[in-house]
């Protein structure tokens, strides 16, 4: 397939540039086939069974972006993609003149930092203060929204672009369709009988570089570091042997999963992955897909294609867009149905 096949025509003022005033007060289109349902995602629970094995992705946005200067007075901005230790980080540099290895940037007039090699296009960075990368960027990093949000992060960004069951921090970017849920939508899942799992998957910063070749075989994938708990993969062993259903809870734990399954059996563990998924993709774990509305022509509109069938999805997207859905990071979601399932 050609990648202008995931092309769609979206209007700007769809383009959610808030969180919704409330937590959870989203819409969500329940799409079954060519069946379409227009929901708020307060409806939810009623469309869960007891049993139901539910997939978060627990990884928590960082501050990842420092804004600093050279020796020789020049701005720089870097956009921490993976923290590899304590001190080291790679990042994504922005100034007039790339940094040499050896040469030292000061950020945020405190925190000094030598430019250790390239990594392709990335830098590697070492902070050389005593303190722990992750409490350096809680100081003095910024949140990094991204780049359809047209503003600065806000202080109410911080508690919104996070999930509530954010722990394992690492991310640059939110694993956004769990922005919807509440403590409380958390806690009636428990009561309802659903069971509620975890992975984690780091997002990268490469989850919005466009593609940029025609044909999409030709793509490469960013590649991001995952986790799937041994507990994880009991829960969905046992539900998947007595006919339960298992949702992802966003592409970022379908990733995961699908990562953890590529020998055809799900493997709890630690990896990295690159895993493209496009039409034609058999999957091996997940029965329903939780998800919010992507850009057009990205490979996660290729992704929920490969998901719930190419032509139910644009035309789920068509309906959206009449509708005047939410489109995005802040924006509704969209329960899914496997097309094969």
């Amino acid at each position: 397939m050609q990648l202008s096949d995931f092309d769609y025509h979206l209007p700007e003022a769809l383009i959610a540039q808030h969180p919704p005033a409330e937590r959870g007060s989203s819409r969500l289109l329940h799409v079954r086939g060519t069946s379409l349902e227009d929901r708020q995602f307060a409806d939810f629970l009623s469309l869960t069974q007891p049993g139901d094995v539910m997939v978060f992705n627990d990884t928590r946005v960082i501050k990842a972006r420092l804004f600093g200067e050279k020796a020789s007075g020049g701005k720089v901005e870097a956009l921490v993609e993976r923290v590899l230790d304590d001190h080291t980080a790679l990042a994504h540099v922005r100034a007039s003149k790339s940094p040499k290895p050896g040469s030292r940037i000061l950020f945020a007039e405190r925190w000094e930092a030598e430019m250790v090699e390239r990594a392709g296009e990335l830098f590697k960075l070492r902070f050389l203060a005593e303190d722990n990368l992750f409490d350096i960027l809680d100081a003095s990093g910024k949140l990094p929204l991204p780049p359809y949000i047209e503003r600065s992060a806000a202080e109410d960004d911080d508690e919104r672009y996070q999930t509530v069951y954010a722990r394992e921090k690492g991310a640059v970017a939110a694993p956004t369709a769990g922005l919807h849920f509440t403590d409380a939508m958390l806690e009636a899942l428990r009561v309802r009988g659903v069971e509620l799992a975890y992975v984690t998957l780091h997002v990268g910063a490469g989850t919005f570089q466009p593609v940029r070749v025609e044909n999409i075989a030709e793509h490469k994938m960013h590649s991001e570091i995952y986790e799937v708990p041994e507990r994880t993969l009991q829960l969905i062993t046992a539900a998947r042997g007595q006919g339960r259903k298992v949702m992802a809870v966003g592409t970022t734990s379908m990733r995961a999963l699908e990562s953890a399954a590529r020998g055809g059996v799900l493997c709890a563990g630690r990896g990295e992955t690159d895993i493209f998924i496009t039409p034609g993709y058999r999957f091996n774990v997940v029965d329903r897909l939780l998800t919010n509305f992507h850009l057009p022509k990205s490979t996660l509109m290729m992704l929920v294609s490969a998901f719930a069938g190419y032509e139910e999805i644009f035309d789920a997207y068509r309906h959206a867009v009449e509708q005047q859905y939410r489109f995005f990071s802040y924006g509704d979601a969209m329960l899914l149905e496997r097309k094969d399932a």
